[in-house]
């Protein structure tokens, strides 16, 4: 069974390492056991914080396929704090990204508005000017990296969120040119075909580093090494 790994645990709050394949919280169509179902298991008071009972304590989510560090509150009084520093975009969420194909670039940022697919089931990134003309449609997104290595046929990476949207991260490199590794949702084709040879069963996306003030006012800081998996692909499968 997959289990999150405890990072930090506070009277106020609990930092926790959500491993890829488990997802943040159930659905009505969905039966597998969630990192909500474990930390309730743990934690039986949370089912009193917050203002989802599916979703105890959770401010912030990861998809199934990604891993990392998310912070989850223990008091109603430290959801609603932690829930104004998301609202105000003053928490720091860091993550490491691996992209299909190289950037030349050192960095750059990528502030293109997402909205919801004419299909539904994924989102949709475009420019903020299409054909000369302001694009008004979506919400405001901006994603931020830096190369931290680059590759021959991929590149590393480190970004930083300041929206938190729906597959935001996902999106936008997809529609920066440059989709995830083993993203077969914003892939293009031959991306897709890339990621079945490479055989990583997973998207190679890990939120990192996590930073954000406590109820008494200190700023916190919570940082990981990215999983065993992906450092031996680093070394094995990546050219």
């Amino acid at each position: 069974m997959l289990k999150y790994e405890l990072i930090s645990e506070t009277e106020d709050y609990i930092v926790v390492n959500k491993p890829a394949g488990l997802l943040v919280h159930g659905a009505p169509h969905l039966k597998d056991l969630t990192l909500a179902d474990q930390l309730l298991a743990d934690w039986p008071e949370l089912k009193e914080v917050g203002e989802d009972s599916t979703r105890p304590g959770i401010m912030h989510r990861l998809d199934k396929s990604v891993s990392g560090l998310l912070v989850v509150a223990r008091t109603q009084e430290s959801f609603a704090d932690l829930k104004k520093q998301f609202q105000e975009r003053s928490i720091r969420k860091y993550y490491t990204a691996l992209v299909h194909g190289r950037i030349e670039k050192d960095g750059d940022e990528i502030n293109f508005p997402i909205e919801r697919s004419v299909r539904g089931h994924k989102m949709a990134a475009k420019p903020t000017t299409v054909k000369g003309e302001k694009n008004s449609a979506g919400r405001e997104a901006i994603t931020v990296f830096k190369v931290v290595k680059p590759y021959i046929n991929y590149t590393l990476l480190e970004v930083r969120i300041k929206t938190g949207r729906t597959h935001q991260i996902r999106v936008h490199l997809a529609a920066y040119g440059h989709p995830l590794v083993g993203d077969e949702l914003y892939g293009t084709r031959k991306t897709k075909t890339k990621n079945a040879k490479l055989s990583l069963d997973r998207i190679f996306l890990v939120a990192h580093r996590l930073e954000f003030t406590d109820l008494r006012g200190e700023k916190k800081s919570y940082k990981i090494d990215i999983p065993e998996d992906l450092k031996n692909f680093l070394k094995k499968g990546v050219k």
